[in-house]
């Protein structure tokens, strides 16, 4: 049984759909785009430290396929330390687990596979075509690495994607609702008080009553 914390935020990170409809050209700079299950009052966990392992979330099999699809078309990954030691925990020897269905096998093949930034003070060394970027500097060199990409680059954690917002640096934001409403919990971003005005990019509709909005965060900064 694959646990269900693992089926979040880098899943659900978006490119397939936009290019099909002609929502981004994203150009010599590469986009951060924040990816995450939230509940209808945008709590993204209930208990601090589940990582979104609540029963709240429902996501079937043509969710997780889109999640697999979307995660493919990225150029890249960053994640936080915390959510990437969750991630590495299961997605690497997902492709040997006999007891999941063959979506959940492709999404640890994908994952291990697709390059990563691991954005850490502590970590010295990472495997899974892993990179690790810390120390004082960490937000100019997330900056420089957005300017050198040459597409999206998936945002995990919601404590990186609030350094990134306060940054100016985060791009656009994914995120799939699910019809619950948590009334506590940890919020979408962290200690993050400000107004986002948001351009609506997309949304879709899945079976359980889940859906999918992407939006654009209008005061990203350029370059």
């Amino acid at each position: 049984m694959v646990p269900r914390f693992l089926l979040d935020s880098d899943l659900l990170l978006t490119i397939v759909v936009a290019k099909r409809n002609h929502y981004w050209d994203v150009g010599p700079m590469g986009r951060f785009v924040y990816a995450v299950n939230v509940s209808l009052d945008l709590r993204i966990e209930q208990v601090p430290g589940d990582d979104g392992a609540g029963e709240w979330i429902r996501i079937g099999e043509e969710l997780h396929r889109e999640f697999n699809a979307r995660t493919q078309a990225l150029a890249l990954i960053v994640h936080g330390r915390v959510f990437y030691e969750i991630m590495e925990e299961y997605w690497p020897r997902a492709h040997e687990d006999a007891s999941a269905p063959d979506f959940i096998r492709e999404y640890g093949e994908i994952w291990t596979a697709k390059p990563k930034v691991l954005v850490s003070r502590t970590r010295r060394s990472a495997d899974h075509n892993t990179r690790i970027i810390g120390g004082d500097d960490a937000i100019e060199q997330l900056a420089a690495l957005r300017a050198e990409t040459d597409g999206i680059i998936g945002v995990g954690g919601a404590a990186l994607a609030t350094q990134l917002l306060r940054a100016g640096l985060l791009d656009e934001l994914l995120l799939t609702t699910h019809p619950a409403i948590l009334g506590f919990g940890r919020p979408l971003f962290d200690d993050y008080e400000m107004p986002i005005e948001l351009d609506l990019l997309e949304q879709r509709s899945f079976e359980q009553g889940v859906t999918m909005h992407h939006y654009a965060i209008r005061d990203a900064r350029e370059g």
